[in-house]
């Protein structure tokens, strides 16, 4: 059984993404080619943005977000305490402080109230501007971005959205990837939206900044790439990966549909043994995950029950932010309990668009303990 099952997808789809493929190395356009352009712009109309750029990788996608906004040396940034490092890591690397702030228990994902609080305390102790907000769509859901984006409003501040693991999900009409002043997204190959190596983009209604990140993803280039007007990065998207891309937009929101199938068999047969992932009202979830909630000290047994049994499973994550070695001179006041709790918590199922009945309910019969 395979945890995200890519050669199914690609057995699908391989016909037209091999076209794609031998399209490009015919042109020899590899960097920045007219599939980036292509790419760009279905994403843009997908979204319901005006700008989508298209960067190396995710991390990238953070990173210029922030320098688009001009954060850097003596501001801070709030962010969540319970995601993957790369969220907190560009905070430091454009030369700013994070602040983490603890997550809401049922969804993963920022917890206004905790950011009101945060702010409140930074106000008190006033260490670094405090300039923007990273909130992150964990396991697919959205966060709250109603209340999140009144909550920036309010106190001035920049909000970037990271959907890297919403892409496909959506607030209402509103689709992840349009929230905030800037959105990013990661095209890493297990994510909804995943090339066949690394990806990104970034997503704004700002034609100011849209000018900004086109600029800073070629080395701060100007007119040309000879004409450096800022200090920039190498983080171009390639060719083929665009061309990939391109292929696997269309059957997105259908890979979604049939996840949804699988997360509601999961949750009608798990009622009641475990803690289990809400969708709101009005939410539609990538479904990047199936990730419930188990009681400490228990998981490590469920983990090698369904080993034994051939179902893998994934923990999305071990250790909280605040508690990574490399950000402790930032997080000496960091106080997160329910990200601490998740961490020994959390525990991912397989769940994906080309897994069937059966295989699922081989992993409902072994974490239920009635597995032959």
């Amino acid at each position: 059984m395979e945890f995200i099952d890519l050669k199914s997808q690609y057995q699908r789809l391989q016909a037209r993404i091999d076209a794609r493929i031998k399209t490009v190395l015919a042109h020899g356009q590899f960097i920045l080619g007219p599939e980036v352009r292509e790419l760009e712009q279905q994403l843009a109309e997908y979204c319901g943005v005006r700008h989508a750029i298209g960067v190396a990788n995710g991390t990238d996608a953070l990173q210029l977000a922030l320098m688009a906004l001009e954060v850097g040396p003596g501001d801070a940034v709030l962010t969540t305490a319970f995601s993957f490092f790369a969220t907190a890591e560009v905070i430091p690397l454009v030369g700013a402080r994070p602040i983490f702030v603890d997550v809401q228990e049922d969804s993963f994902n920022l917890d206004p109230a905790a950011l009101e609080q945060a702010i409140t305390v930074h106000d008190a102790t006033r260490q670094g501007k405090l300039k923007a907000v990273i909130a992150v769509d964990l396991f697919g859901l959205p966060a709250d971005y109603p209340r999140l984006e009144a909550i920036c409003k309010k106190h001035n501040l920049h909000l970037i959205e990271d959907a890297a693991q919403s892409f496909g999900g959506a607030i209402g009409t509103r689709k992840a990837g349009s929230f905030g002043d800037i959105s990013t997204t990661s095209f890493f190959p297990a994510k909804p939206l995943g090339c066949y190596g690394d990806g990104g983009a970034v997503f704004t209604n700002s034609d100011e900044l849209a000018t900004a990140l086109k600029s800073l993803r070629v080395h701060g280039k100007g007119t040309d790439k000879y004409d450096n007007v800022r200090i920039g990065l190498n983080s171009r998207l390639d060719t083929l990966q665009a061309a990939i891309l391109l292929e696997k937009l269309p059957v997105l929101d259908e890979e979604r549909e049939r996840k949804q199938e699988f997360l509601e068999r999961y949750n009608e047969s798990l009622q009641g043994a475990f803690a289990l992932p809400r969708i709101p009202d009005g939410y539609v979830s990538a479904i990047a995950q199936y990730t419930l909630r188990v009681e400490s000290g228990q998981r490590s047994a469920l983990q090698n029950r369904l080993r034994n049994v051939g179902v893998p499973t994934q923990i999305y994550y071990h250790r909280a932010l605040h508690r990574q070695p490399a950000l402790q001179a930032y997080a000496h006041k960091a106080h997160c309990p329910v990200s601490d709790r998740l961490s020994e918590q959390v525990l991912s199922l397989p769940i994906h668009a080309y897994m069937t009945n059966h295989e699922q309910d081989n992993v409902i019969e072994a974490l239920l303990g009635r597995f032959p």
